[in-house]
């Protein structure tokens, strides 16, 4: 039986740190987009978003891109702040424990890219066409 004493989840900062490691892993024509990204952790996301997402449970999401597609940006866009993919800690987690073929890293990397490729103006469809993650 493995000695889970003194074990402890990784935190915002280790989430974080292993998304921007999954951002040195695109091909070099996304990477200049992505790095205009900004990546945040929060443990949930906000009940305005699931309500609008029509999501009721809050661990169904583990991420999400808060941004304008660079397909629809235009020169007349006044943005507020920078595009944003948000990551939640506590939906990853659970995600990969239930999992328990991949690692966090790779789970995160996984919902990094997919989150990116709203950036770059695909929708689920097209990104479920390429990548069969969840299958």
């Amino acid at each position: 039986m493995a000695d889970w004493d003194g074990i402890r989840a990784p935190d915002a900062n280790e989430i974080e740190a292993m998304a921007r490691a999954a951002l040195v892993t695109l091909p070099a024509r996304f990477a200049g987009h992505a790095q205009d990204v900004a990546i945040r952790v929060a443990e949930f996301a906000p009940d305005d978003v699931l309500d609008e997402l029509q999501i009721d449970d809050p661990f169904e999401l583990t991420g999400l891109y808060d941004g304008i597609p660079v397909t629809e940006k235009s020169v007349a866009d006044q943005p507020e702040g920078p595009d944003i993919v948000w990551l939640f800690r506590r939906p990853l987690l659970d995600e990969w424990a239930a999992r328990g073929n991949v690692t966090l890293g790779e789970l995160i990397t996984h919902v990094v890219t997919h989150e990116l490729a709203h950036h770059f103006g695909w929708s689920d469809d097209d990104i479920a066409h390429i990548d069969r993650w969840w299958e």
